[in-house]
């Protein structure tokens, strides 16, 4: 296996992909932090200020001529969401030593870098560089203003919402605009020092030849800054069972977005293979049942989907529809959630789900951040599963086992984003 770990102190773990696919090296720190109405919107924040600049390299430019001296490396960061967690990411990418022309340690110092923009912020008069403060607050008003632009993604994030309403999960990964006005700079610095002492830290490191990388020793920063850590939790079992809600919001589309939040009750880690199965069935590619029965032959849609959320046991239908055919299209696809639970679907069917889930899995290694990512949903879910165990559990997925899931789906929230008229 290529793939290790190793715990520097409660509530910091390496990470280690030893691979020689790539001619780069990804270096990434994730900030996990549980999710909170409270500090949402500081946490995004802060994440687009640490990027601005350093006590080593106080402005952006200086971190831009610093990436550049080292052959043109690259860094990136963002925010994410992984079920009731807020996902604070940061990335360096730098040429394998093995291709520069001479003896450079290249690892050393990206991994230096990328750990000094975390744990080594500007700091003035007791708080970030205000400018940084306040540009960021104006770039992050127009992220979070600006999500209505795409409908079809606004309208999955409203169908979210709306499922998890007053729970975490429902909450926008980049927070709220109205809480912008009332951070400052002085503030947000005291918010960074309590988040970084009470969040879960995972560095990755992926590559090949890191035998010279002192990752413990470039790491010993965060051994002074950790103190209080709060264990992180992922919930995969739904045992509740909520009223049906439909939700039906205007605005000035000409084509309407239909989306259907189902949980999956009762599912447990073992039956997850299945549950992904299934949501192939339904909705996961051109053969699936949406595609072909809702788009197709009845041409009720324009776009017809359906994906699992593992980290939370929900399985969401998409659809872009005219938005006369909304009564028609429901009617369909709850035809087709019917029909999987008669078990009217053919061993042909079962075996091109699987074909799909199973080519998604082997694309996972041909990127590093792709590993990365698959590891760091391992670490979180506290149960590792190397890729090739992942694959046997959907090889053998039974037809008995996806109609099980099929009657475990209850239909939580249906969505409808439709035209002023």
């Amino acid at each position: 296996m290529n793939y290790q770990k190793n715990i520097i102190k409660n509530g910091v773990t390496v990470h280690k992909i030893d691979t020689s696919k790539f001619k780069t090296n990804l270096f990434a720190i994730f900030i996990t932090t549980p999710l909170n109405r409270a500090t949402v919107t500081k946490n995004a924040l802060v994440s687009a200020v640490l990027r601005r600049g350093t006590n080593t390299f106080p402005s952006q430019e200086l971190i831009s001529k610093e990436l550049e001296e080292m052959y043109g490396a690259s860094f990136d960061c963002g925010v994410d969401k992984n079920d009731d967690n807020q996902v604070l990411k940061f990335y360096i990418e730098s040429i394998n030593d093995d291709f520069l022309p001479e003896k450079y340690n290249l690892n050393e110092k990206s991994l230096k870098l990328l750990v000094d923009i975390v744990t080594n912020p500007l700091v003035e008069n007791g708080g970030f560089k205000k400018e940084y403060v306040e540009q960021e607050k104006y770039t992050l008003k127009q992220i979070i203003d600006g999500k209505i632009d795409n409908k079809a993604r606004y309208a999955l994030d409203r169908c979210i919402e709306e499922m998890y309403k007053n729970e975490p999960y429902g909450l926008y990964k980049y927070g709220y605009s109205e809480d912008l006005e009332n951070i400052n700079e002085v503030d947000l610095y005291k918010h960074y020092l309590d988040l970084i002492s009470t969040c879960k830290i995972d560095v990755f490191i992926s590559g090949s030849n890191m035998s010279n990388l002192n990752e413990n020793e470039i790491l010993a920063e965060f051994n002074e800054r950790i103190a209080n850590y709060t264990t992180i939790t992922n919930k995969y079992l739904i045992n509740e069972i909520k009223d049906p809600k439909e939700v039906i919001e205007k605005m000035d589309v000409t084509q309407g977005k239909l989306m259907i939040g189902m949980d999956a009750l009762k599912v447990s880690e073992e039956q997850r293979a299945a549950a992904s199965v299934y949501s192939v069935i339904l909705g996961g590619g051109a053969n699936s049942k949406l595609f072909q029965n809702v788009r197709e032959k009845a041409s009720l849609a324009y776009t017809a989907g359906a994906s699992y959320i593992k980290a939370k046991n929900n399985v969401i239908i998409r659809c872009g529809i005219e938005i006369k055919n909304y009564e028609k299209a429901l009617s369909l696809i709850k035809d087709q959630l019917k029909q999987i639970e008669n078990g009217e679907f053919s061993e042909d069917d079962i075996n091109s789900a699987k074909q799909l889930i199973l080519a998604s899995y082997k694309n996972i290694s041909e990127t590093q951040d792709g590993e990365i990512n698959y590891y760091y949903a391992q670490e979180l879910a506290d149960k590792f599963s190397s890729i090739e165990e992942n694959m046997k559990e959907i090889s053998a997925v039974t037809k008995e086992q996806i109609i099980d899931i099929a009657n475990k789906i209850q239909l939580n929230t249906v969505y409808f984003l439709t035209g002023l008229e």
